[in-house]
């Protein structure tokens, strides 16, 4: 939660806004271990975090997926919107899901990230292996493969 203070003086706990970065190929997407001193660390999570302030989401996406991964990639389309208030953690951020192409890898992950890893979509991490609700994001991306979901996804 963010914590806002208003001209009127009035004061209110807002919600943050994440983006994320499904990046798939061949059947397979790639996740990121959170570093163990972050919330969920050591958990397997979808890159992606906390936009700057003076960028796009699309921007944001790709930079925070560049940042854990050290894959550059490009935006295939808009996914979907996680924006439940039970999303399993107390800050309750609502989260922007970009599918992307990777391009290239063309660095190592910063510190937020212990280990990066290729999943295939039908090998994936036990649900208490993973961060968040991203599990759930990954079998409703499973569904819209399979035909039995359009876009955009609503988590």
């Amino acid at each position: 939660m963010l914590s806002c203070y208003f001209e009127d003086g009035d004061k209110a706990e807002l919600r943050h806004l994440a983006v994320d970065g499904l990046v798939v190929r061949d059947n397979a997407i790639l996740l990121v271990r959170r570093a163990q001193r972050l919330l969920d660390g050591g958990k397997w999570a979808i890159p992606g975090g906390f936009m700057n302030r003076d960028e796009t989401t699309q921007a944001g996406a790709l930079r925070e997926v560049l940042e854990e991964t050290g894959w550059k990639c490009i935006i295939k389309s808009f996914f979907g919107v996680a924006d439940g208030s039970n999303r399993g953690d107390d800050r309750q951020n609502v989260s922007l899901f970009f599918l992307l192409e990777p391009i290239e890898e063309v660095q190592k992950p910063d510190t937020e990230v212990s280990e990066t890893k290729w999943f295939s979509l039908t090998e994936l991490p036990k649900q208490e292996e993973v961060a968040f609700d991203h599990l759930q994001v990954i079998l409703a991306y499973n569904e819209f493969v399979s035909g039995k979901r359009e876009l955009p996804v609503f988590i």
